[in-house]
This record gives structure tokens, C-alpha cells and sequence, in this order.
């Protein structure tokens, strides 16, 4: 019997697809929170470009 050095290709396949499934379940998380904080910064913009227009 041989000693191992490196991966198969079924494990390295493993891990890739185990990655995948990982970054599927991940973004669409992500692309949320990206969504929330950029209408809460528009949010804040145009309260005070309001409260600039009612001082002026």
C-alpha cells in the first residue's frame, strides 16, 4: 500500500460543491443587507436635505 499525498479528485470536488452551497445560502443575505443600508443612508439624505430646505 502506497502512502496518500494530496487530495482525490471526488474530495476535492466535495469541497467545492460544499463552498458552493455555502455561497448560495450566504449572498442573497448579503445583497440584503447591502439594500437595507443604502435606503437608510437615502433615508438620511433626504431628511436632511428636507430640514436644509425648511431652513433656507
Amino acid at each position: 500500500m502506497r502512502n496518500q499525498k494530496g487530495f482525490t479528485l471526488i474530495e476535492l470536488l466535495i469541497v467545492v460543491a460544499i463552498i458552493g452551497i455555502i455561497a448560495a445560502i450566504a449572498v442573497p443575505g448579503l445583497l440584503r443587507a447591502r439594500i437595507s443600508g443604502n435606503e437608510a443612508s437615502a433615508i438620511g439624505s433626504l431628511r436632511a436635505i428636507s430640514s436644509a430646505q425648511s431652513t433656507f
